[in-house]
């Protein structure tokens, strides 16, 4: 059992809230590693609260699909899979494309000045270590032209799409030889919203989403 986190208190919600949120994070990071078990009473010690916010959290973490119950064993961090990474893909590609295409037609410039700006702050912070504050950066980056859509609701279900992509974006981040294709990407996305060019914009899209998809395929296979 990893050592590293500790509880995120936050006055504003309950502590069964409080435990879900930290154990969650600590998953979404890798400090909670895919296969490791989840033991109410070392997690409870670990936290300094009972047992009982940490099974409430446990289970919601199983409906979230992070958390795997397994019988005689009981819970786990669940696997990342290449048949899961494929179905986040898979919608989070539909979405981007529809996102992109309403970016095209309703951005500002003032949201374009923005979006240039989260793109060197994401270069800015993979010339660090901070691989957390890179998938941070990257995020930022896609959900200003979200926000560029003036559409909420699909802002929404994006937004709702993206803690899913967190561990998938930690994995890919970790190696320095994809931050030059990230990078360029990000470029090419931008230059097509200045340009209001949604054909060059979903292009552009498509292809991000699928080197992240092959690159992490690539990487999950050498595992096994």
């Amino acid at each position: 059992m990893v050592e590293t986190f500790q509880l995120q208190m936050n006055e504003y919600l309950p502590l069964r809230d409080v435990v879900f949120q930290t154990l969650r994070q600590a998953i979404l990071r890798g400090e909670l590693k895919p296969g490791e078990r989840l033991m109410e009473i070392h997690l409870a010690q670990r936290l300094g609260v009972s047992r009982t916010p940490v099974r409430e959290a446990i289970r919601k973490l199983e409906l979230e699909g992070l958390v795997l119950m397994i019988p005689r064993k009981g819970a786990v961090v669940a696997e990342i899979t290449v048949s899961d990474l494929e179905d986040v893909l898979e919608v989070r590609m539909a979405l981007e494309e529809l996102a992109v295409k309403h970016a095209c037609r309703s951005i500002t410039q003032e949201q374009l000045t923005e979006i240039r700006r989260l793109a060197d702050e994401f270069k800015r912070t993979l010339k660090g270590d901070d691989i957390a504050a890179c998938a941070q950066a990257d995020m930022k980056f896609h959900e200003a032209i979200y926000a560029a859509t003036g559409n909420n609701r699909l802002v929404q279900i994006l937004n709702n799409l993206r803690e899913q992509m967190y561990r998938y974006r930690m994995e890919y981040l970790k190696d320095r030889r994809f931050h030059k294709n990230l990078m360029e990407e990000h470029d090419e996305i931008l230059r097509a919203l200045e340009n209001r060019d949604e054909e060059l914009a979903v292009r552009m899209t498509v292809r991000h989403i699928e080197c992240q998809k092959k690159y992490i395929i690539e990487m999950l296979g050498a595992r096994e």
